[in-house]
């Protein structure tokens, strides 16, 4: 069982990185959970829905309640199956979405 949690935190720890290079705005997190700052409702939920449409990726919206208004995020959970070609992808793919600041 400690392989398994080991491997999800070194998922979450490659998918970090990248975030990094690429200037996306990754919240610091100490789990294996990779939440990316959006700060508006209906921007994260168009987000998540064209990274599905467009990418064949799914990142999970997260909305007030659950958050405060203004500190809406996506939330990503890489798994040990994700290769780092996948998560260079993922990025690409944000950085083609995200409206530049």
């Amino acid at each position: 069982m400690a392989s398994r949690r080991a491997k999800l935190f070194e998922g979450a720890n490659a998918l970090k990185q990248p975030f990094y290079r690429a200037g996306l705005p990754r919240i610091e997190s100490e789990s294996h959970i990779v939440p990316l700052h959006v700060g508006e409702a209906a921007l994260c939920t168009e987000v998540s829905q064209r990274l599905l449409a467009e990418f064949g990726m799914y990142a999970t919206p997260i909305n007030y309640p659950t958050v405060p208004r203004g500190e809406e995020l996506l939330r990503f959970t890489p798994g040990p199956l994700h290769t780092d070609a996948m998560m260079d992808d993922l990025v690409r793919a944000l950085t083609a979405i995200l409206p530049k600041e």
